[in-house]
């Protein structure tokens, strides 16, 4: 059961509330500007009568015309007390249930929030403000039908009602950007950037600027009868010149945004960009620093990555190493054979074959060409890159020392001579290399 004092406890939090008092006296300004405005209008029509002189019009009506509340004295004389009291009970009633609805709604957000569904959260928590100052307008709409208003501040006070309807759409609009937020968060933690903590607030920031925008502009047409099309020629105008003036910095801006969204690399990456070669260190809204491998800080602007190229060497799954093994011309063909057998056999031990994956990608060997000065035997292997496993760039480097090693060790307990460009010259009395020397007759001498 209700007790009394509750109920006067609610009245008395609704006649402290701000947005009541406000809503108040907006409507008691209007009722008064509206009645300003028609006695102008009388005012003006009294104007023309004094130039037409064969129009007549009774005293008193002129009077009554240049009473600036005659209009309003109007409402309150054929306006009965039942409807007074229903303008009072529709104030009372909208400021009622928007405030019950208004709670209903931050409670679920809570409860929302509570169990980690942030962006059903946000939902509610950006429909609650509005919801209460639509339903004062519902109220206040409502008690307003029971007033003997003139056409003139009927009309007028039809538009104040929908300019209210509206300004709570724009409202809830406008709280609506933060879900766009936590969207555009989500997306870019995992890139683990300094540029999400400072793009996100700015991309915020842009949305609720455009959207006051576009309700100001909407309103002014929709509601007040203003033509906004000089106001836009004006505008358009005006963003030409700012664009031309910083097109450098917007196109810096976008590359930030392509950094951002495409997310072709991120802090510590090592990447290639127009000849340069180094460790991202920084990425900023107009531009990345770039830490060379000789020490170097160099800084790029961002608009180069809107139609650049970047390769991004850490994002590589695997290092692809090819390389050609050459021996001596004069190695027998079984030998060669034994060469490449050699060579698969070391690629082939347990701890070379660790970063390989022989089912995707097996190491190849071939005998495959014939060099000007040696025969050529092709070499390739794919490490695979793991982290989990120690398999990075420094260990990549180890594995190849370790197979240079064995192949080396290999070839001379073989005597598998490597070749290394050289011209051979053969002479008589080469043990390995015997030549036929036919000698001249010599002639006898007298």
């Amino acid at each position: 059961m209700v007790r009394p004092a509750q109920v006067f406890e609610v009245l008395t939090r609704i006649a402290a509330h701000r947005v009541a008092c406000l809503v108040l006296v907006a409507v008691a300004t209007l009722l008064l500007l509206a009645a300003g405005a028609r006695a102008q209008d009388g005012e003006s029509t009294d104007a023309a009568a004094a130039l037409a002189p064969t129009v007549e019009e009774p005293e008193t009506q002129t009077e009554n015309q240049a009473d600036p509340l005659a209009a309003l004295g109007s409402v309150f004389e054929d306006t009965p007390a039942w409807a007074w009291l229903v303008l009072f009970i529709g104030i009372l009633g909208g400021l009622v249930a928007g405030k019950f609805v208004q709670g209903l709604l931050r409670r679920l957000a809570g409860r929302l929030r509570e169990r980690g569904e942030s962006a059903r959260s946000v939902v509610f928590d950006a429909l609650a403000g509005p919801a209460s100052l639509a339903l004062l307008t519902l109220g206040i709409k409502l008690g307003l039908y029971g007033l003997a208003l003139p056409p003139e501040l009927f009309a007028f006070a039809a538009s104040v009602i929908k300019f209210l309807f509206i300004l709570a759409l724009g409202w809830f609009v406008y709280n609506f950007v933060d879900l766009i937020d936590i969207a555009l968060t989500r997306h870019l933690e995992k890139s683990q950037s300094k540029l999400a903590a400072q793009l996100v607030p700015l991309i915020r920031k842009a949305f609720r600027i455009f959207v006051v925008i576009v309700f100001v502009l909407f309103i002014a047409q929709n509601v007040f009868g203003v033509n906004i099309t000089a106001w836009i020629a004006g505008l358009g105008i005006a963003g030409l010149a700012i664009s031309l003036a910083s097109q450098d910095s917007i196109r810096n801006l976008f590359g930030s945004i392509t950094v951002m969204l495409d997310k072709p690399f991120a802090l510590g990456d090592r990447i290639v960009f127009a000849g340069t070669e180094g460790f991202v260190e920084e990425i900023g809204l107009r531009s990345t620093r770039i830490r060379t491998f000789a020490g170097h800080l160099v800084t790029m602007p961002n608009m180069r990555f809107i139609d650049g190229s970047v390769e991004n060497v850490s994002k590589r799954s695997f290092i692809r190493r090819s390389l050609n093994v050459t021996i001596t011309y004069d190695t027998p063909p079984e030998e060669v054979n034994r060469a490449v057998q050699i060579i698969k056999d070391i690629l082939a031990t347990e701890d070379m074959a660790a970063p390989f994956r022989i089912e995707e990608r097996p190491p190849r060997v071939f005998f495959n060409d014939f060099n000007a000065d040696s025969l050529n035997i092709a070499v390739s292997y794919w490490y695979f890159l793991d982290s989990a496993k120690g398999h990075d760039w420094w260990h990549y480097q180890a594995h190849a020392e370790t197979f240079n090693t064995r192949l080396l060790t290999a070839f001379n307990e073989a005597g598998i001579d490597f070749a290394f460009p050289t011209q051979t010259l053969y002479l008589a009395g080469d043990a390995n290399r015997e030549l036929s020397v036919r000698m001249l007759p010599q002639a006898d001498t007298p």
